[in-house]
């Protein structure tokens, strides 16, 4: 979808000619609070004829007054207005507005992060994806800040280039995947990094079985529209720290020969989210022309049953030398990233994290709002500093080595899953990852690595919420941009 116009000014907010003016209510001990701009002292005190409480995501519409909006939006906060709280509440509000309108925010805030934070969670919540209905909906086109901090101290490049980024993610991940196969996506993914600088290599099937990228290839191999490898490279000038992020792109995840029931085939377009982060999370790393170099690694593939699908008892041979029999075809994502996570190490970065949608356990052991974060003590320490700070849920999840008796196999260096029995299947695709992190030439040490399973927070099958809509919700694009903001300026 296109992104709406944001923008900041300090002209009053009271004389704006938009549509709709958004308001704040804060849900006191004594009662409402209204958190408004000047020029609006008259809505405080029908608040309570109104029987607005202020609570987080309540969303009250009433006339505005001659010369001014023709709307004014009360939307909750709850009980604090932090950061957090203000940019849930916007995008709540911009989420349950309806109509090409134009919204001016008059919410006033302490500090510059709290602005930003209010039209970072506008524009976020004002996402829609009408790219296959007869009739689109609607919806708002220009959102303005009324703030006494400039544009620059707020930082509007950045909200526009985070927002742009999480849009990309959500249209990727919406889109169907007859309309999203793998060469589709790498066609995609070059294009759209072309547009800003980045560089890229796509291997397909005759190079991928060329430089020995056996996972990848035996998990495309039961799809008429076969695998892809993207390597895109960001390469700023005085780049001192490398990060490499490498993201699952399963186009349809039927499961294989191992099919999925009914069920759970719907949905499954959404595998290839961790892909789509990668890719959107450089994007607005080089338009914001952050001082470190990154390297993405899309592995991308449609796993479908077919005559020349790849079978359980299947021995591959991942890049790198080492080989894992197929259990389960339905465990493919752990196949394609391995191929990932080798390359990835081959170009000794400072640190990788793999993106992914990646197990069902994850959504059984935390559900759909918090991804499951695993790896080394001090990357995931500083992957969830970056979450926390953008208001994204992680949570550290342990690698319990005696996890690797699960992984053996009687014909290969491993399996790629246990059958028949209870296992935490979470932690054990993470330990199963972890063996494809290279070490450092020199001391033989693990490339510091560090893993999110998105299952769960990547694709909202309920109701809207704060800024999140139902559909793809673009988790964990705004952590990786933190995540190089941070590394960069270490």
């Amino acid at each position: 979808m296109a992104v709406p116009t944001l923008s900041v000014t300090d002209s009053p907010a009271s004389t704006s000619d938009a549509d709709v003016v958004l308001l704040a209510v804060r849900k006191g001990a004594d009662g409402p609070e209204l958190l408004a701009e000047a020029g609006f002292d008259w809505v405080a005190p029908v608040l309570e004829a109104l029987d607005v409480s202020g609570a987080a995501e309540e969303l009250i519409r009433i006339p505005g007054v001659p010369g001014g909006p023709r709307v004014v939006a009360l939307v909750g906060v709850g009980e604090r207005a932090d950061a957090a709280s203000l940019r849930l509440a916007a995008g709540s509000a911009l989420r349950q507005l309806k109509g090409e309108l134009a919204v001016a925010i008059a919410v006033p805030t302490d500090d510059a992060d709290a602005a930003a934070a209010l039209l970072e969670g506008a524009g976020l919540g004002a996402y829609g994806y009408d790219g296959f209905r007869s009739e689109p909906t609607p919806r708002p086109t220009s959102i303005v800040l009324h703030s006494e901090f400039d544009g620059s101290a707020i930082g509007v490049d950045r909200v526009r280039a985070v927002v742009a980024a999480v849009a990309t993610t959500k249209d990727l991940v919406n889109m169907p995947p007859a309309d999203l196969f793998p060469e589709r996506l790498a066609q995609i993914a070059v294009e759209t990094a072309a547009a800003v600088g980045i560089g890229s290599k796509v291997w397909n099937e005759q190079t991928l079985a060329a430089d020995g990228f056996g996972g990848i290839l035996a998990v495309g191999q039961g799809s008429s529209r076969g695998p892809r490898l993207v390597r895109l490279d960001y390469t700023p000038a005085g780049a001192s720290v490398h990060l490499a992020l490498v993201g699952k792109g399963i186009t349809y995840d039927s499961g294989g020969i191992s099919l999925k029931p009914m069920t759970a085939l719907v949905g499954m377009k959404t595998d290839m989210a961790g892909a789509a982060t990668v890719l959107s999370a450089m994007v607005a790393l080089a338009e914001l022309e952050v001082p470190i170099r990154v390297t993405g690694w899309l592995c991308i593939a449609e796993n479908l049953p077919s005559s020349t699908a790849v079978r359980p008892n299947d021995v591959l041979r991942i890049r790198g030398g080492k080989t894992v029999e197929v259990i389960n075809t339905d465990a493919e994502g752990r196949l394609v990233l391995a191929d990932g996570l080798v390359a990835a190490s081959e170009e000794q970065p400072d640190a990788i994290v793999d993106v992914a949608t990646l197990t069902g356990a994850q959504m059984v052991a935390l559900g759909h709002r918090i991804a499951g974060l695993m790896g080394d003590e001090e990357l995931v320490g500083q992957v969830r500093a970056a979450a926390d700070a953008v208001d994204e849920s992680t949570w550290p999840m342990p690698l319990p080595r005696d996890l690797m008796q699960y992984l053996k196999s009687d014909v290969a260096d491993l399996a790629n899953t246990k059958l028949g029995m209870t296992v935490p299947g979470m932690l054990l695709a993470g330990v199963f990852l972890q063996e494809f992190v290279g070490r450092r030439e020199g001391d033989d040490t693990r490339i510091p690595w560090a893993h999110l399973d998105i299952a769960g927070p990547s694709h909202n099958t309920a109701a809207g919420y704060g800024f999140t809509g139902s559909g793809a919700t673009g988790i964990a694009v705004r952590t990786l941009v933190r995540l190089g903001e941070q590394l960069a300026a270490e």
